[in-house]
């Protein structure tokens, strides 16, 4: 059983902790989640591009922009829980049918059959065509697995920034781990040469989750990696799940602080 639809889910709150109301920053004249939701628009594969979200600013917003809104708890706790959480809406979008019409095989099938991408709001420069790979590699892939993400290679200079988060790979290309440490830990080696010695990898901020997978994340145990690292998608790795990579090429920008808003800004404006 193959992956026949796509839908992007893209999560988003005003209430960050770091960055306030970030979604909402001006880049370049637009707001920054505006962006994000354009290029997800430009992917091709994706049969439509829904914004998962509490605030009822962010739904107007983005239904004035053309976007279907989802509305979503505001007790998620992460961009993962929150388009889980209306995981069956979801695919109801991607095969433009009622869920509400299906009896449980149906609804076992078509989340099966579906894969749905998860874009985090915050990505105001993510490449279009990075979408469609993903798409594409949960089409070729087979069997279809379970949870796809890109990584892509890191400069020296990156490689013990917290901010960027390090994907230690396997021989077959499974992603072992995610940390915001530098990951494999050279020995004996100075760190400012660790990367003469290994090959580093960055995680590009963006899921792709096979529907039925995604419908059981509220299932998932609790992963204490997860709180100690403020990354999502430990908990998947806690539980057993095989995530999947793929490499592209250079990086997506992640707004999380006021530094990386400046150099989004300034990317605009040299664009």
């Amino acid at each position: 059983m193959g992956i026949k639809r796509c839908v992007v889910a893209v999560p988003a709150r005003l209430e960050s902790s770091r960055l306030p109301n970030k979604v909402l920053a001006d880049i370049g004249g637009m707001p920054m989640l505006q962006r994000v939701l354009e290029q997800c628009r430009q992917a091709k594969g994706p049969a439509e591009v829904v914004l998962c979200t509490d605030s009822d600013l962010l739904k107007a917003m983005a239904e004035d922009w053309g976007f279907p809104v989802l509305m979503t708890s505001a007790s998620c706790r992460s961009g993962s829980e929150r388009i889980a959480s209306v995981a069956d809406q979801l695919i109801a979008i991607a095969w433009d049918e009622q869920a509400v019409r299906w009896d449980q095989k149906q609804q076992q099938q078509r989340l099966a059959e579906t894969a749905v991408i998860n874009v985090q709001g915050d990505q105001p420069f993510l490449d279009p065509a990075v979408v469609t790979a993903m798409a594409l590699e949960f089409e070729r892939r087979e069997p279809v697995p379970a949870v796809i993400t890109p990584v892509y290679r890191l400069k020296a200079e990156t490689i013990h920034n917290p901010n960027v988060v390090k994907t230690l790979l396997a021989i077959d290309g499974r992603a072992l781990y995610f940390s915001r440490s530098a990951i494999p830990h050279v020995r004996d080696v100075d760190p400012l040469d660790w990367h003469r010695h290994a090959t580093y990898w960055g995680h590009v901020g963006m899921y792709g989750f096979r529907g039925d997978v995604l419908a059981c994340w509220s299932g998932l145990p609790a992963s204490p990696l997860e709180d100690l690292e403020r990354l999502e998608q430990l908990r998947l790795i806690e539980a057993g799940y095989t995530i999947a990579t793929f490499a592209v090429e250079g990086t997506s920008l992640s707004v999380d602080t006021v530094e990386q808003l400046e150099e989004a800004r300034e990317c605009a404006l040299k664009s």
